[in-house]
């Protein structure tokens, strides 16, 4: 399905309550969604306990030089935490818009190899705070790291802060 400018993509029906999404489905209807998605070499999505894991291809993120391109990864950084900010939001029932406020990221290694990246709140009572937020002001933020590693090699460390807006 071709994407038209300024016409929102149909939203993915809610995972059965108490349940988390199938991450298959997920990422299929993200690449519907946000079409450069398919273009980024994630082979596989999994929740580690609190932790979003994509596995992911070097070849379709590969720079001049042979390594990861610097502006791949840090989208990758971005979207990882946009989607676990969703999917957490639809394992708790809420069909609310997400964006990234903030965005930072920091190049240690040079990625040379196929590679993951982990997605987890920045504090450990994230999640609490964003769930109080919600539930008193219908809105609110988390602050997430994302982490990327080529084997046990940090490469990049990235931060963002994502905002759910009041639902519409």
């Amino acid at each position: 399905m071709a994407r038209e400018i300024g016409v929102p993509h149909p939203r993915l029906s809610l995972p059965a309550k108490g349940q988390g999404d199938d991450l298959v489905t997920f990422q299929r209807w993200l690449g519907d969604a946000i079409p450069m998605v398919t273009h980024l070499g994630i082979t596989d999505m999994a929740w580690q306990g609190d932790t979003l894991v994509w596995h992911l291809q070097l070849a379709p993120n590969l720079n001049d030089k042979g390594t990861g391109f610097g502006g791949s990864l840090a989208a990758q950084t971005t979207l990882i935490g946009w989607c676990w900010t969703t999917l957490w939001l639809r394992t708790h029932g809420r069909v609310q818009n997400v964006v990234v406020a903030t965005a930072s990221q920091r190049f240690v290694a040079p990625v040379t190899t196929d590679y993951r990246l982990e997605c987890v709140p920045k504090v450990a009572d994230g999640l609490e705070q964003l769930r109080e937020r919600l539930d008193t002001k219908g809105k609110g933020r988390i602050a997430l790291i994302q982490r990327l590693y080529a084997g046990d090699t940090l490469c990049l460390e990235a931060e963002g802060d994502y905002a759910v807006l009041p639902e519409s």
